[in-house]
């Protein structure tokens, strides 16, 4: 087993703040999005795999966790509790790049789930509500991706019901910056068209 301290290229001894910065840069320059459509995006992704673990491994190390206390949330991937943790402590770029870095065959449901959430804290609640219902369509006995579709319909339908009054308004005032736009498209399609410009 590889010694997981070299993975992170730090000391033993290092703070934890020297792991947490570590294991953020390492982060950052392995990060499979640095890599799309380059011949290395296969090597990237298995060190960013061995990133994870190794950061993983230091924590565990460090808390005193016990591998017989897996809980009901990890389903079978020990990154999926990293991400929750981070998720809480609202570190959302760390574990955005933690869950992106899971392999195709682990985003099972709660990948899906998890990726909600997250997308749910930048305000993309439709791309959000998509991932719970897939979620959901892979586990639909779990109640934590049941109640998450709830509440998102709860809030889009608070939504148009808040923002009713507005569409209204704006109906009767004429026409909105949208019309505006389209008029301008259909007007440079004319011109275009006809040779008028």
């Amino acid at each position: 087993m590889p010694n997981p301290y070299e993975i992170l290229e730090i000391n033993k001894s290092a703070t934890d703040e020297e792991i947490k910065r570590a294991y953020r840069e390492l982060a950052k320059k392995y990060h499979p999005d640095n890599f799309k459509d380059n011949p290395l995006a296969d090597l990237a992704t298995e060190k960013m795999k061995n990133i994870n673990q190794a950061y993983e491994d230091i924590q565990k190390e460090r808390s005193g966790y016990n591998n017989n206390t897996r809980g009901y949330y990890n389903s079978g991937h020990s990154d999926f509790n990293r991400v929750r943790e981070l998720i809480i402590n609202k570190r959302f770029s760390e574990a955005e790049i933690l869950l992106d870095s899971a392999s195709q065959s682990a985003r099972n449901a709660e990948w899906f789930y998890l990726k909600g959430v997250l997308l749910t804290e930048r305000g993309f609640y439709f791309d959000a509500q998509k991932n719970f219902e897939t979620a959901y369509n892979l586990d639909p006995n779990n109640q934590e991706y049941r109640d998450a579709i709830y509440q998102m319909r709860n809030k889009s339908n608070n939504f148009y019901a808040k923002n009713n009054g507005y569409n209204q308004a704006r109906q009767n005032a004429g026409c909105s910056p949208c019309d505006i736009c389209a008029g301008l498209m259909c007007a440079d399609c004319l011109c275009s068209m006809f040779n008028c410009c």
